[in-house]
């Protein structure tokens, strides 16, 4: 049997477009961003999450206790120890009262129990390294930078939480392609990734906004809708249901799914389930006849993050695609630009690395959860005739990861593809 079968023929605002999708696909049984040492440690900060509320502060608490006792260990000023576990403690407690306020400002919804440790972490960190240092400083010195330390911490949590996620803009990219005839329009296409919805916020309102304020040809999606911690979660499902719902463009909506971890394929492929306006890819194709000469080829490809399944699938995938209109490859993750250079696709858009979602002045990012690491991060690379973007994505990561942006806001792009020359 082949691979494809041919789907119901659709028309949209009297242009016809064909697609092609697979009978049935067949997942890898090991899935590679849970076996990876990232989605480990997620999962070691988010035990706090299954502890009573006394039982996190006491803990927390306990840090503070162990980190002052280090403290007159390295300084032998049991004085100064004392305070600066106080003054921990205090800032601790902040950092706790603000996370528990994020669900009532509508702000987010992650498990605060979790966060807090992982805030925790470089408060203690950087109150050892001062410890070490307080031998070759004055005291007022070393209080004095631990408090800027903390306070600069405290500012930098609440730009991360309250300001930056919510920063959303659309930047707008021009490309090329010799597969456009000269003289033609442009084609306008609008890509959104990175959703992660925990419960609809003015983030997702604001998407709405730019979506319709852009006026594009098409939209595309690449993946990840709603948030690690809610993807089983009914009203979180229901609401990312109602916003795609909303989405609409005079040439269609046509969708991927992302990392299967987050998009769980038993929930999140019935959220498209007679959805207007919407078409899911899964490892298959449409033909858009935007009228005037324009004509684009959409490929839709279910990620999994195996890169020889999912480069192998992408090879039958192209092959089997028309070549005679620009190719525009809507995929989960960067990883196959290797390979889409090879098969000389158009464009190809994707998110997943947040663009690190943290980044570190002259560092970059501090993960990008990518298999080709720093390789692709974010924004515009071209191989050979293919052009890919890489979006920072809108929403946030789930588990215990904390719900913040720091140099690097969200963004959805609006792409034009002209004729090249």
């Amino acid at each position: 049997m082949s691979d494809y079968e041919w789907a119901t023929p659709k028309t949209t605002m009297e242009n016809l477009t064909l697609t092609k999708q697979p009978t049935e696909l067949n997942e890898p049984t090991l899935d590679i961003l849970e076996e990876g040492l990232l989605h480990k440690i997620m999962l070691v900060f988010d035990l706090p999450t299954r502890l009573p509320g006394v039982f996190v502060v006491g803990l927390a608490l306990l840090l503070v206790a162990l980190t002052s006792a280090s403290w007159w260990l390295f300084t032998a000023d049991q004085a100064m120890a004392q305070l600066v576990g106080v003054l921990l403690a205090l800032f601790m407690a902040a950092d706790m009262t603000l996370l528990i306020s994020l669900p009532q400002q509508k702000v987010s919804y992650g498990p605060w129990k979790a966060q807090l440790f992982v805030l925790a972490l470089p408060r203690i960190v950087a109150t050892l390294g001062l410890a070490v240092l307080a031998n070759w400083l004055q005291e007022d010195w070393a209080l004095w930078l631990f408090l800027g330390v903390q306070v600069a911490g405290m500012a930098a949590f609440i730009w991360g939480y309250f300001i930056e996620p919510f920063r959303l803009k659309l930047t707008a990219v021009m490309t090329f392609t010799d597969r456009l005839p000269l003289g033609t329009d442009p084609i306008r296409v609008l890509h959104i990734s990175d959703l992660h919805v925990e419960r609809l916020t003015d983030r997702e309102a604001k998407v709405l906004e730019l979506a319709r304020e852009a006026n594009p040809d098409l939209i595309v999606i690449s993946g990840d809708y709603v948030n690690l911690s809610y993807n089983r979660d009914p009203k979180t499902l229901q609401q990312v249901r109602q916003l795609l719902g909303q989405l609409s463009a005079p040439h269609g909506v046509y969708a991927t799914l992302g990392s299967p971890p987050v998009d769980l394929r038993e929930t999140v492929v019935p959220i498209f389930d007679d959805l207007p306006h919407i078409t899911l890819l899964r490892h298959g194709w449409q033909q858009v006849e935007m009228g005037n000469g324009r004509s684009l080829t959409v490929l839709g490809m279910d990620c999994t993050h195996d890169l020889p399944v999912d480069a192998g699938r992408l090879a039958r995938l192209v092959s089997a695609a028309p070549a005679d209109a620009p190719q525009l490859l809507v995929y989960h993750s960067p990883e196959l630009m290797p390979e889409a250079a090879e098969q000389d696709i158009d464009l190809y858009v994707c998110g997943h690395t947040h663009g690190g979602q943290v980044r570190v002045p002259f560092l970059g990012p501090i993960f990008t959860s990518s298999q080709l690491g720093r390789r692709f991060v974010m924004g515009l690379y071209k191989i050979r005739h293919t052009t890919l973007y890489i979006s920072r994505g809108i929403g946030l990561e789930g588990l215990s990861a904390p719900r913040v942006r720091f140099m690097c806001p969200p963004e959805m792009t609006l792409i034009t593809m002209m004729p090249n020359g």
